[in-house]
């Protein structure tokens, strides 16, 4: 009872500020003291769903540059993670400082050096660029988390697999990956919802020519359209969720979790 108590009560804290934002979207104007609006209207979101709004333009770019920054994260983070959690050598403790120093640094520090050689490639205002300066932060997200991960894992599953025939393929697929998938949906997690929320990174190295949406939100706020914003925004925390609950499925998934142990 206690339990079911607390999701509640979580679930109403987290929820509770996205109340206003529901309502502002189908008003026509919500001014205080009122306390609800006295017109309702679905133009908001008839107007995200425009093409002139240039919001779902923002929402398929966006989608795309954090899907393949997970994606590349995942194809750094997976080799430096084992090697991290795995392996013994000089430097390791130094070099798990230095991948929190994206983190830890402020972006705009880093950001203007990687801008000057961004633009001296000719890359600057492309996708490319985009999911350059995404990968800063997640990476390090990744790496750290498959490498704790991989501190806890028995090589003797992959050993016992050679020694039956497996070729470095199928061990990849067939027992690491198994064994590892929570930690490597945690990672996922994490860097998706990094680069779907991220806007600073992406407002410098776009110059104006990749739009997502977290640029539409912004240049909306500047416009005092409250009604439009509250609908842009809540169409921005969507995904995001949907990503959060598949996630939360597969790491509920008792054949995911198999390969946890006591990590």
């Amino acid at each position: 009872m206690l339990k079911n108590t607390l999701i509640v009560l979580v679930i109403v804290v987290l929820f509770l500020p996205l109340l206003p934002l529901l309502v502002w979207s189908f008003s026509q104007g919500w001014f205080f003291p009122q306390f609800i609006p006295e017109q309702w209207t679905f133009q908001h979101w008839i107007q995200v769903f425009s093409p002139a709004s240039r919001v779902m333009e923002g929402l398929v770019q966006s989608l795309a540059i954090a899907l393949t920054t997970t994606m590349l994260s995942l194809l750094v983070g997976l080799p430096a993670g084992r090697a991290i959690g795995l392996m013994e050598f000089p430097g390791k403790a130094a070099l798990k400082l230095f991948l929190l120093t994206p983190i830890i640094v402020s972006p705009l520090a880093t950001l203007m050096g990687m801008q000057f050689v961004l633009i001296r490639l000719g890359l600057n205002g492309t996708l490319f660029a985009v999911v350059l300066v995404h990968l800063m932060p997640t990476i390090p997200y990744m790496t750290l988390v498959l490498a704790s991960v991989f501190a806890n894992f028995d090589m003797g599953y992959e050993i016992q697999a050679r020694s039956l025939g497996a070729s470095p393929l199928q061990v990849l697929s067939q027992v690491t990956l198994p064994l590892i998938a929570p930690g490597v949906v945690v990672g996922a997690l994490f860097a998706f919802l990094i680069s779907w929320n991220e806007f600073l990174l992406t407002f410098f190295v776009s110059a104006g020519r990749v739009f997502t949406l977290p640029m539409v939100l912004f240049t909306l706020l500047q416009g005092g359209n409250n009604g439009l914003t509250a609908a842009v925004a809540i169409t921005s925390v969507v995904p995001g969720l949907l990503f959060l609950l598949l996630a939360s499925n597969a790491l509920q998934n008792e054949t995911t979790l198999a390969g946890l142990g006591n990590v």
